[in-house]
């Protein structure tokens, strides 16, 4: 069963959203906060994420890198708890605690012992609503992204997937790094963050998320307690509406260069995907699983084992509110990258032409629902799923649902999306070239 979730559901009701699986329980607080929570009896952990609908999308050329900016200051104090504090406190009792930002939200969160789950909530929520921000903070973390961007500019793997990134969609919001670059952090000042924070951070654009053994109207209480203060003086609104594109993000089939003296050729060939929430998502997971997804897929098995051309090579897509990416990566000799693109382009065409067969088909399904069901045994992937739903989606499937959709997948429908497989793709390359006029 796939449920929609209400975006008019009233601050103070509760909802089922499932019961298959594990008992999927939603709540919206005053303000629009959504706690959604997910039941694993069978274990002694939780884990929480508090997610915000903002990310590197979100920010005007001038703020590019904010929100990863925001991330790491939310770190460093509130009025009633330091850096130290805040770390101390999950280390204590053997918790662990990250946060991570993308191009369309950000998340922080927390993986504890069932029992120590209240602590969680309050460390987490007072980080997000009480941060202070202090000029002193802003000036020590800059230098610390700054050392972050130097070290994803040394990893020749980072470089050609924002390189590719920046290739296909050009100079807007999901071209740019998430990280921004160093000439946007160095001008950014603790005004245009804080003002960033207020204006973002709101009850509305939250979801906080939860699975493990936990119950759900406690872990409610919890919650609503944390965010007293800034629920108190929440207004009437509901939760934030989905993302949804406001027209279609152009892909450009460009082409780029980093000249770097590495002993590798890093490569990524890019083509123009499909939108989140497409009905093809489905068929093009699985026909992804087929092209490059594995060690049968045919990407490796051409490239790797019959003719020895790479030790990494898979294909991948990216999906976002209004634009999508293909793609497929190498990491070669550099002699060996003309050969590497050469089968690349032929094994495309071939795919886009033909599609896969009936037999890879299957293959294709059994792989993308294994990955699936085996990416959901923990409670740390079933809290960003919940939350995703909510946040992303509006939308929540019923793992037999999901399972059934895959399996509904025909030859048809395969060969119809390997067809988004043609023609020219955006290149992207880094290592030691002089231009890309040879690998044509």
């Amino acid at each position: 069963m796939t449920v929609l979730l209400d975006p008019d559901q009233s601050p103070g009701t509760t909802r089922t959203l499932l019961t298959e699986g594990g008992l999927v329980r939603r709540t919206v607080l005053k303000g629009g906060l959504r706690v959604v929570t997910e039941a694993m009896p069978g274990v002694r952990t939780a884990t929480i994420g508090i997610w915000v609908g903002v990310g590197s999308r979100d920010e005007a050329p001038t703020l590019s890198g904010a929100s990863h900016f925001l991330e790491h200051l939310l770190f460093k104090g509130t009025s009633t708890r330091s850096a130290l504090d805040i770390s101390a406190a999950l280390d204590a009792v053997g918790g662990e605690m990250n946060a991570f930002t993308g191009k369309e939200y950000t998340c922080y969160h927390a993986r504890v012992l069932d029992d120590d789950l209240p602590l969680a909530v309050d460390v987490l929520a007072d980080m997000v609503t009480d941060s202070l921000i202090t000029t002193e903070d802003v000036e020590a973390e800059r230098d610390v992204i700054l050392e972050e961007i130097a070290m994803n500019e040394d990893d020749p793997d980072d470089v050609v997937h924002n390189l590719a990134t920046s290739l296909a969609w050009g100079p807007t919001p999901l071209g740019r790094p998430v990280a921004g670059d160093p000439g946007t952090i160095r001008e950014l000042t603790r005004p245009q963050i804080l003002r960033y924070y207020r204006r973002r951070y709101v009850p509305s654009a939250m979801v906080v998320s939860v699975a493990g053994n936990v119950d759900h109207e406690r872990v409610v209480e919890q919650v609503a307690q944390a965010f007293g203060r800034v629920l108190a003086i929440a207004g009437d609104a509901g939760p934030a509406a989905v993302r949804r594109g406001g027209g279609r993000t152009r892909f450009r089939r460009a082409r780029g260069l980093v000249a770097r003296p590495t002993e590798q050729a890093n490569v990524v060939a890019a083509l123009p995907g499909v939108q989140r929430g497409d009905d093809r998502r489905h068929a093009l997971g699985v026909v992804n699983a087929v092209l490059g997804g594995g060690m049968s897929s045919r990407l490796f098995q051409e490239i790797r084992e019959k003719r020895g051309l790479a030790y990494s090579v898979y294909s991948f897509g990216a999906s976002y509110a209004d634009a999508g990416m293909l793609g497929v990566y190498a990491g070669c000799a550099p002699g060996k990258l003309g050969d590497v693109l050469k089968v690349v382009r032929d094994e495309l065409g071939t795919f886009a032409e033909r599609g896969p067969t009936a037999e890879e088909l299957e293959r294709g399904k059994g792989q993308l629902k294994g990955s699936v069901v085996l990416g959901l045994e923990d409670p740390a992937s079933r809290m960003s799923r919940i939350a995703k739903a909510d946040l992303l989606h509006g939308e929540l499937a019923g793992i037999d649902d999901l399972l059934a959709s895959i399996d509904a997948v025909t030859l048809d429908d395969a060969r119809e999306v390997a067809l988004m497989f043609a023609g020219k793709p955006a290149l992207a390359v880094v290592g030691p070239f002089e231009s890309l006029d040879d690998l044509d």
